[in-house]
């Protein structure tokens, strides 16, 4: 049990300690312990197997269940540092050390966890089959050839003899550890490999046996499904690259597979309506996961699945018609119905989308369309029974299917003369692309008209349209279809409910809206050209609204109806918005919106600032609207355009932050939502206003106009507002403040020179809390954010003394940094110590983010860089201490004192050298290394 533990505790991160250093005394552990231990466990076992076991005994159960479990820590170590994400189990490959060949080419270490899996209850027997599954994803490069076809063939054996004794597998843990026991099989081994083992042929029928029955047996452990359609899917993709001339039976078994999903998922239908169970078809990330593997396995052999879709389509689409006809309409019998068309239709669109994952032929397409016309006139009959009649599931369904068919026939690659449409041809009259975009338009129309309600087929609609919106072929065809036309002229709640904002529907419904008008306005793109009357009939239904709103502001004031309104306009418009990538469309935009409607968002912001749903919808308009995407902000030079927007901006900001602070303090479960989150879109928002190249910022103080003042004020208020563990906490803050910050030091040093000391001071501690951030977007930025300050104080100091009197007034700013330096060294000094520990002792993703600021650092404090180069060198035995001399002067080899600029790029690439060399050097030293480490921070 002690080496159990400590086993699992070499092989955790211990997150207070640098990564490199945890790697080095766990590859130390590793050398020289660990496997040691593995062989006195499976050593243990064997005695424990050898003598007769009483499964009543406690004392020889627990004994058994700590040593198996110190096997599977021993092979679930990480040996290489990598890691693994344990949710890509499928992927994981065990990096067996070199050295430990001789354990795993013994038959008898395999022989000994089948046998124990055999021998022990199935609390313990699972533990058996988990350490096979490591075994079986032993890296391949731990054999030869031959060794690794005799261990694949001693793998098959295993599995044959579980398979023909299939007892243990009714326990779900045996059960859910040998599906991922067979689906590592295949990972790790090829097709060609499998087929050459001895009694493949009957291996491969057990497995498929099993495989059918487990699939026949849905509601039994439905979590290891997924490792069976892995196996049978990397099976199946493996067979256009099989050399072997022996045969692989796939041919025979993988319609078997495909036939027991499909009548299984069938059969399931009357039977959780019947009971009252969970429907499968309403977790639709493991139906779409599932599915996605079944395409390639559905797509061998496809004749024959063809042929058994086809047959049950036509009986289940004539009984539902039958049904629909009935006088007595039984409404359960219909709902099942309705619940097996919509597993028809789901598995439908999973085999057309499976033509883009296997090998196919004329044939082939065919046999799509023929299947695809029966699903075309499947949405026919259920639209003509809306808006009476519906179901969502079935809706889902034929969704899916529309998008598997969108990618797999149409598109700007795809071929015109597709076999799939001359049987559509005949039967709906579809002849190519352009007839299916109709009909994919008439069905988005008639979803959006009358689902309005139903929130999950109106945001699988949308992201259906918006999918098709993508690509200028594509978006020519649909503008000549009449249904976007009409769409486009039409856009109102009257035609699209959806669009309305009465109490019927949550605040959180109208989040689909945005996605509406992106995938609008790039049709209404395509021709728009310099139109401006056109824009302004697009922009009618929003311009009524607003003027509603300005009414209900200026009159009756009813709260709640004037907040919905905005919500779903200020929605509407960041779509409107995110799709104008031109200088002449935005600026329509910007004209139709800065005059008349601007100071109604801003009064919301100042009415509604304690209501997220409210401030969030309308900060992020705003955010959108000051992106220079496209170089579409670069007004032209007689326009005061980007000024005014950014002066709108800063009000904006302003307010929000003022209100926002007068809060107090809030809950920790309130603190992000109402708070900390309008924080970051405004710190977003400002980031786009200050890099967007658009606004001249000298010319406001210049003309006396304190609207960028306000702002990075307003910048301050709020940050002082935040801790430090918020900031890197929340991953949408961190990743705004600090790219914002990255750019006030770039370009307005002036402004952060001029800070308060308490305020300066919570900047760049800020800075260096970043610089071991995780997210290399924070780290990234808090280098180049210390670089810009670095750079700054360095300049500053080479040119003191040099300037005539004249200049001595310009240099104030720099002055007062510098005395803040030299009040507080030790900032300055704690980030080299940072920067240093990083290069030496960390995995530094960013190497050369980090050289930059690291040579100013050096160059301004020589003598405190010359205390840790002693201290680390100190640290170390006589015998590396010239080592690591001559890699710090190395480091600096090259670098003039003084010429910082000049100097970055080559020291730059001493670093690269210095880190591996430093890496070669301490590589044997852990127990030093912690020594020095520990007094380098």
């Amino acid at each position: 049990m002690i080496l159990s533990e400590l086993t699992q505790e070499m092989n955790l991160v211990d997150y207070s300690r640098p990564s490199a250093k945890h790697r080095k005394i766990a590859t130390s552990f590793r050398d020289t312990s660990l496997k040691d231990i593995l062989m006195l466990a499976c050593s243990l076992l064997k005695e424990l197997l050898a003598k007769p076991l009483n499964l009543q005994d406690q004392q020889q159960q627990s004994l058994a269940m700590h040593l198996l479990k110190l096997v599977l820590n021993c092979l679930n170590f990480d040996f290489i540092g990598n890691s693994a994400d344990e949710s890509a189990d499928d992927l994981c490959t065990v990096q067996i050390p070199t050295n430990w060949r001789t354990i795993f080419l013994e038959p008898e270490t395999l022989d000994l966890f089948f046998d124990l899996y055999h021998s022990l209850p199935p609390v313990l027997s699972q533990l058996a089959l988990s350490c096979l599954v490591q075994f079986a994803s032993t890296r391949r490069s731990l054999f030869s050839n031959p060794e690794r076809a005799k261990y694949l063939g001693n793998l098959i054996k295993g599995v044959k003899r579980i398979l023909e004794n299939p007892q243990g597998l009714s326990d779900p843990g045996n059960y859910h550890e040998f599906c991922r026991f067979l689906a590592r099989l295949k990972t790790n081994y090829q097709l060609g490999e499998l087929v050459m083992v001895k009694d493949y042929s009957e291996v491969i029928r057990l497995i498929a046996n099993f495989t059918i029955t487990s699939l026949q047996h849905w509601e039994f452990a439905p979590n290891s499904v997924h490792y069976l359609l892995t196996l049978w899917q990397r099976m199946v993709a493996s067979v256009p690259f099989v050399k072997s001339t022996e045969p692989h039976l796939l041919d025979t078994y993988a319609p078997e597979i495909t036939k027991a999903y499909i009548t299984s998922r069938l059969e399931s239908v009357p039977v959780v309506i019947r009971d009252g169970l969970e429907d499968p078809l309403d977790d639709t990330a493991t139906v779409f996961q599932q599915l996605e593997q079944l395409c390639t396995v559905s797509r061998c052999e496809y004749e024959k699945t063809c042929a058994l879709l086809v047959q049950l389509f036509d009986q289940n689409a004539q009984n539902y018609q039958k049904l629909l006809h009935s006088s007595s309409r039984n409404p359960l019998e219909i709902t099942v119905q309705e619940g097996r068309l919509a597993w028809l239709v789901y598995l439908v669109g999973t085999v057309v989308g499976g033509r883009l994952t296997y090998t196919s032929t004329d044939e082939h397409d065919a046999m799509d369309g023929e299947l695809s016309c029966r699903v075309f006139q499947l949405i026919s009959l259920m639209d003509a029974q809306l808006p009476r009649s519906s179901n969502e599931k079935v809706e889902l369904a034929i969704l899916w299917f529309l998008d598997q068919f969108r990618k797999t026939y149409v598109g700007d690659q795809l071929q015109r003369t597709s076999k799939v449409y001359a049987r559509m041809s005949e039967v709906l009259g579809i002849t190519d692309d352009n007839h299916v975009l109709e009909t994919f338009m008439a069905k988005i129309v008639t979803n959006l008209k009358c689902w309005g309600r139903c929130e999950p087929v109106i945001s699988r609609t949308l992201q259906f349209l918006n999918d098709l919106s993508v690509g200028y072929i594509l978006l020519k065809k649909l503008v000549k279809i009449d249904a976007v036309k009409f769409m486009l002229q039409n856009h109102t709640s009257k035609h699209f409910p959806f669009l309305g904002v009465n109490d019927n529907y949550s605040l959180s419904d109208l989040r689909c809206r945005t996605t509406f008008y992106t995938a609008l306005t790039r049709l209404l793109m395509v021709d728009l050209g310099e139109d401006e009357d056109e824009f302004e009939n697009f922009m009618l239904p929003l311009t009524v609204s607003f003027e509603t709103v300005t009414q209900i502001f200026n009159n009756s004031f009813k709260q709640e109806e004037a907040k919905r309104m905005l919500i779903g306009l200020a929605r509407d418009l960041r779509g409107i918005a995110f799709a104008l990538n031109t200088k002449t469309s935005y600026t329509m935009l910007f004209d139709w919106i800065y005059t008349s409607y601007l100071p109604i968002l801003q009064r919301a912001i100042e009415l509604w600032y304690r209501e997220a749903a409210c401030t969030t919808p309308i900060l992020k308009l705003m955010a959108e609207l000051l992106q220079n995407r496209s170089q579409r902000l670069n007004f032209d030079v007689s326009s005061p355009n980007g000024i005014l927007l950014f002066r709108e901006a800063s009000k904006m900001i302003c307010t929000y932050g003022n209100q926002i602070l007068s809060l107090g303090t809030l809950s920790k479960d309130q603190v992000y939502p109402l708070k900390l989150k309008g924080i970051s879109i405004c710190y977003s928002a400002l980031k786009s206003a200050l890099c967007g190249n658009y606004v001249s910022f000298g010319v406001f103080k210049l003309y006396g106009d304190n609207h960028f003042d306000n702002v990075l004020q307003a910048f301050v208020k709020m940050l002082l507002s935040v801790s430090h563990s918020d900031l890197l906490q929340y991953r949408k803050l961190s990743q705004s403040y600090y790219p914002l910050l990255e750019c006030l030091t770039q370009d307005h040093m002036s402004f952060i020179t001029s800070l308060e000391p308490h305020v300066l001071m919570y900047i760049l501690t800020s800075i260096s809390e970043g610089l071991t951030a995780l997210d290399t977007i924070v780290s990234s930025s808090c280098c180049a954010s210390l670089d810009y300050v670095v750079t700054y104080l360095f300049k500053h100091i080479a040119k003191e003394g040099k300037k005539p009197v004249r200049c001595r007034e310009i240099s104030q700013d720099g002055q007062r940094l510098l005395h803040f330096m030299q009040q507080n060294p030790e900032v300055l000094q704690q980030m080299m110590s940072i920067l240093m520990n990083t290069i030496i002792f960390e995995d530094c993703r960013n190497q050369w983010s980090v050289s930059r600021p690291l040579l100013g650092l050096i160059l301004l404090n020589e003598k405190y860089f010359s205390e840790l180069r002693a201290s680390l060198i100190t640290s170390q035995p006589d015998n590396k201490r010239e080592v690591l001399d001559q890699c710090f002067r190395n480091l600096m080899e090259g670098v003039e004192q003084n010429l910082l600029v000049k100097n970055r790029d080559r020291f730059t690439q001493n670093m690269s050298v210095f880190r591996r060399d430093m890496a070669d050097a301490l590589r044997c030293e852990g127990a030093t290394e912690a020594s020095s480490l520990d007094m380098m921070s």
